[in-house]
């Protein structure tokens, strides 16, 4: 690992970076592993940071000013953007609606004209978004509705549909990855996001508080545990690196093998539906 770091292979010696989400998880494991890589990290959470970045400044992803603040305090162009802040559905739909989509899709728009015709940008959806591909046509009219206050108005109007807000959320970041993709590489700029598995960070305890951890538990197939931060934390890292200068709107399943699984039928859903039917 060290002759791999000492080498730049990955591109981000002294590149500037946003990340979301820093304080824990994945953004933690993430920040931690580009800071050993080199980059100049620059934070952005509810909570601070304990790593030794650049900077760090408390963003809420609910308000869109404090967005715009956000972004604007990082001077100087902007390398590589990393969105791993999100939180989980049940509770709060529509704020959990709002921080994983639309929140995270304005921040993302405010950093595409400061990466000046190159740069690298990664989300992190879910597993829980694989139904995607069945909700293109409700979802793609929030795809053109790009202002703020116009998505917030779409994801009122639609409060049913948005249902619990994680699974929506995570189905609207994949399509929103893959809309944006093939114009921005016109700019020099790539756009991918990953679909981790169940991982074993802080919020793993209200997931299994809202779904019941038998149900987060079938997601965790054929691995048969739930992932680290670290493990989700390497694959976006490289993404977004200088070796994969031609991966472009990729929605990449980082779950050991639970997609691939489903898709050839060694995974088999119905007890997920008996689990949701007995909750």
């Amino acid at each position: 690992m060290s002759d791999v770091l000492g080498s730049d292979v990955l591109g981000y010696r002294g590149k500037r970076v946003i990340i979301t989400g820093c304080f824990s998880g994945m953004g933690h494991a993430a920040a931690k592993l580009l800071l050993d890589l080199g980059a100049e990290v620059h934070g952005f959470d509810m909570k601070e940071c304990d790593l030794p970045l650049a900077s760090f400044t408390k963003i809420d992803l609910r308000d869109r000013e404090s967005i715009e603040a956000g972004v604007s305090g990082v001077k100087g162009k902007i390398d590589k953007l990393f969105s791993c802040a999100g939180m989980p559905g049940g509770i709060a739909p529509l704020d959990c609606f709002t921080v994983n989509f639309i929140g995270n899709r304005h921040l993302t728009e405010q950093v595409i004209p400061r990466m000046e015709g190159s740069g690298a940008i990664c989300g992190i959806s879910s597993t829980a978004g694989m139904g995607w591909h069945g909700n293109m046509e409700q979802l793609m009219p929030l795809m053109h509705s790009t202002g703020w206050d116009e998505s917030i108005k779409w994801m009122n109007d639609n409060a049913e549909y948005v249902a619990d807000g994680y699974s929506r959320s995570k189905e609207a970041l994949i399509i929103y990855t893959q809309f944006r993709a093939a114009s921005l590489i016109k700019r020099g700029i790539r756009i991918n996001c990953s679909l981790p598995q169940p991982t074993a960070t802080p919020m793993m305890s209200d997931f299994e508080a809202a779904a019941g951890a038998a149900v987060i538990g079938v997601f965790a197939e054929p691995l048969g545990r739930y992932s680290t931060p670290e493990e989700q934390a390497g694959p976006i890292v490289l993404l977004n690196s200088d070796l994969a200068t031609i991966v472009n709107g990729v929605a990449l399943p980082v779950d050991g093998g639970f997609m691939g699984g489903l898709a050839t039928g060694q995974v088999n859903l119905s007890k997920l539906g008996e689990l949701m039917g007995a909750g």
